[in-house]
């Protein structure tokens, strides 16, 4: 059943079946207040306990740092001149040690700590979310599933988007025309898809060879199927690349900025690398439809931020290698598709 929180006097009960975002009297104080699913109130319930469990620990690795770095402290380190810039600082492990599918070490305030510092530094204020780079849930790897064979996906994925966009509580997935190896690789992305929770149900009836997937409505699982899969996908493969070449670095998917003239954007994934000629920002926007009109804001977005071109990218799933290529020699922005990313990022890093 839905469920609310009354801002007043925190009263938490459930409801009838009402619309999300509707606004019904307290029935303590009859204070008016905003209805939520029960999944959905549940998930940002606990993003912020565990924020604010990650903000404690922080605090507590920040007293110690303080405490060595104190001149008072005997055998403190000399604090360093004010006008040398911070360089990136590695995760809070080892980069060998690093499992980038299963780490939460990336989603602290210390990790984005240099990205804040360089979008401040030009007077921009970054907006973060720690756990969206907090590989220990599942995102990663259905991510990873849907790249690997995207153009065996692809159909079903705009399928699911479909069904979402309509409210359709599901869909049936016929797989009578499709060739044997191909059926046995969609039942199989399905059938992980539904242990990993993103299909509320999976059935498949064999003899008619179809298969019967119920959508999941948690809010985060309709946002991966609407596009958020391929940020996932394209941080996975960056961190991929900043661990086989050992670099330090702070990366961030989703950020949010507010310029000074309090203009809003939103970033899909970033990060700030350190190489032998210093901080080195890569920005890539993630495109999952048409985004052609888009490419003007994107070039003066660029500008904005003082980005070369060829650490401004672009990763649209649905250009092919022909068009990548001539977008590149239109404009000043590199163009990349899921083939071509990790090429491109493995020059550039």
């Amino acid at each position: 059943m839905p469920i609310y929180r009354c801002n007043k006097c925190g009263f938490i009960a459930e409801t009838v079946p009402m619309l999300p975002g509707s606004k019904i009297p307290c029935t303590r104080c009859t204070h008016p207040s905003t209805v939520y699913e029960t999944v959905f109130f549940a998930e940002k319930l606990a993003e912020r306990y565990f924020a604010a469990l990650r903000e404690i620990e922080a605090l507590k690795v920040g007293d110690k740092s303080a405490a060595l770095s104190d001149p008072a402290t005997p055998g403190a380190a000399t604090a360093t001149s004010s006008a040398v810039k911070p360089a990136p600082a590695p995760p809070a492990i080892a980069l060998d040690q690093l499992d980038l599918h299963n780490t939460a070490s990336l989603a602290t305030p210390e990790q984005h700590q240099p990205l804040k510092q360089w979008f401040k530094t030009r007077q921009i204020e970054a907006q973060f979310d720690y756990n969206n780079v907090d590989t220990t849930g599942f995102f990663d790897d259905a991510a990873r599933a849907l790249g690997d064979n995207f153009a065996l996906f692809a159909e079903l994925l705009e399928r699911i988007r479909y069904a979402y966009r309509n409210s359709h509580s599901g869909l049936n997935l016929e797989l009578a025309n499709v060739s044997q190896k191909d059926a046995q690789a969609l039942t199989t992305l399905c059938r992980q898809f539904y242990s990993h929770t993103l299909f509320a149900r999976y059935n498949y009836q064999k003899p008619e060879k179809i298969v019967h997937l119920t959508l999941q409505t948690a809010t985060t699982v309709r946002q991966f199927f609407e596009g958020g899969w391929l940020e996932w996908l394209v941080l996975v493969e960056l961190l991929e690349q900043l661990k086989a070449k050992k670099c330090a670095f702070s990366c961030a998917r989703g950020v949010k900025v507010v310029f000074p003239n309090e203009d809003l954007h939103e970033i899909d994934v970033m990060a700030l690398v350190e190489t032998q000629s210093g901080q080195t920002p890569i920005y890539i926007e993630c495109k999952t439809g048409e985004f052609r009109r888009e490419i003007d804001k994107f070039l003066r977005l660029k500008k904005r931020l003082g980005i070369p071109r060829q650490q401004f990218i672009i990763c649209a799933s649905d250009l092919s290698d022909e068009q990548a290529a001539g977008l590149c020699a239109m404009y000043e922005l590199t163009f990349v598709n899921l083939q071509t990313l990790a090429a491109k990022l493995q020059a550039l890093i």
